[in-house]
């Protein structure tokens, strides 16, 4: 959203000269005679007054047309966990078997009121609520691997059967008894030069690549949750490592093409449209006919549509190298402005490698599951 309260856009424009930190993340500004758009630490040479607004979500100046600062890379750095927070997520991950509690967070000189803000505004969950899904996590794998209720609980750091149970079964559904030959999707964000993202596995591999901003997301969430039959539990697993190391690479302009692999629920239909979007060449685009062509059935442009919105996996599976048959973008769930900048983002390093005689270093395309 635009700010228009003069007051604010005075406030904003201070905290900007003065590279006030607190105000990472409150506002995005927009330079206009150059463009881009900033965070309130900026390096950058500062602008005149008159020369800038200011917006309240970092989506809000790209949808406009303003491209984001490199030198202060405001859809990244503004969606970063602060040092604490990475201190706090930190502690879970290696302590796995106890909570982390407000006092252990004080002695490591860390402010549990800051690590509760970031959690609920980034997750939307509280950051007890995040300790015990990566808790009760562990205790899935333990119990897959072999290991009884009992040790299970106690070596998760529960104090009792009942408690371990109920928290179990609230987060996953069923009692830990019945789970031995289940598997979880698990949840994890990263941040991309166009914003933060949502990235789910199983154990067959990513299952959702999503802006954590796209429309319908949460009922992505339950389709997928329904499709597989399974619960969504913060985590990550070698595929959601895999995932993060080729979406930087890629952002980078080092990776062209995926090996990572994936799990697509979906029917027959959706998957064969998404393995068709696999065969458009990296730095190029085709219209939606061109693309129900691609798939042997040239009157299923509508459909070739509905499956290409029903993709769940962005970016991976590049929907957004398909276009309307007058060249014009149509439909993305990201947003029109994430489209083109992706479209632009693979011409230019496509332009780059031509020059410098490179081709990419990466050269299979991503295997997908079977359709489930």
């Amino acid at each position: 959203m635009l700010i228009t309260d003069q007051q604010q856009i005075i406030t904003y424009y201070d905290a900007l000269v003065n590279k006030d930190p607190s105000y990472v993340g409150i506002f995005f500004v927009g330079v206009k005679t150059t463009s881009i758009f900033c965070i309130a630490t900026c390096r950058a040479r500062k602008p005149k007054f008159e020369n800038v607004e200011f917006f309240s979500n970092f989506k809000d100046p790209l949808d406009v047309g303003y491209r984001p600062c490199k030198i202060c890379k405001p859809t990244e750095n503004a969606n970063q966990a602060p040092p604490p927070v990475n201190k706090a997520i930190e502690l879970v991950k290696n302590n796995l078997k106890q909570k982390i509690t407000d006092y252990q967070l004080q002695q490591q000189g860390i402010s549990p009121e800051l690590v509760r803000r970031w959690f609920n505004k980034n997750y939307g969950m509280t950051f007890q609520a995040f300790q015990r899904m990566y808790r009760i996590n562990n205790a899935f794998i333990e119990l897959k691997l072999g290991k009884n209720t009992t040790e299970a609980a106690f070596d998760s750091g529960y104090d009792s059967l009942s408690g371990f149970g109920y928290t179990f079964k609230k987060l996953l559904g069923q009692a830990p008894s019945h789970h031995k030959h289940d598997s979880l999707i698990l949840i994890s964000r990263l941040t991309t030069p166009l914003g933060p993202m949502f990235v789910c596995a199983t154990d067959s591999g990513v299952c959702l690549l999503e802006f954590v901003d796209r429309r319908m997301l949460e009922t992505e969430f339950k389709d997928l949750q329904k499709r597989l039959n399974s619960k969504i539990v913060v985590g990550e697993n070698q595929h959601i490592e895999q995932a993060k190391q080729e979406i930087a690479q890629y952002f980078s302009g080092q990776r062209s093409q995926f090996e990572v692999k994936l799990d697509t629920p979906g029917t027959e239909f959706q998957n064969t449209v998404w393995q068709a979007l696999h065969k458009i060449p990296y730095g190029e685009t085709v219209s939606y006919q061109q693309q129900a062509i691609n798939v042997n059935n040239p009157k299923a442009v509508r459909a070739v549509a509905s499956a290409n919105g029903h993709n769940r996996i962005a970016i991976i599976i590049p929907c957004h190298r398909v276009i309307g048959k007058n060249g014009k973008l149509t439909g993305y769930g990201g947003g029109l402005a994430r489209k083109q900048w992706l479209i632009e983002h693979e011409l230019r390093h496509k332009l780059l490698m031509k020059e410098i005689k490179l081709t990419s270093p990466i050269t299979s395309v991503a295997t997908i599951a079977p359709a489930k």
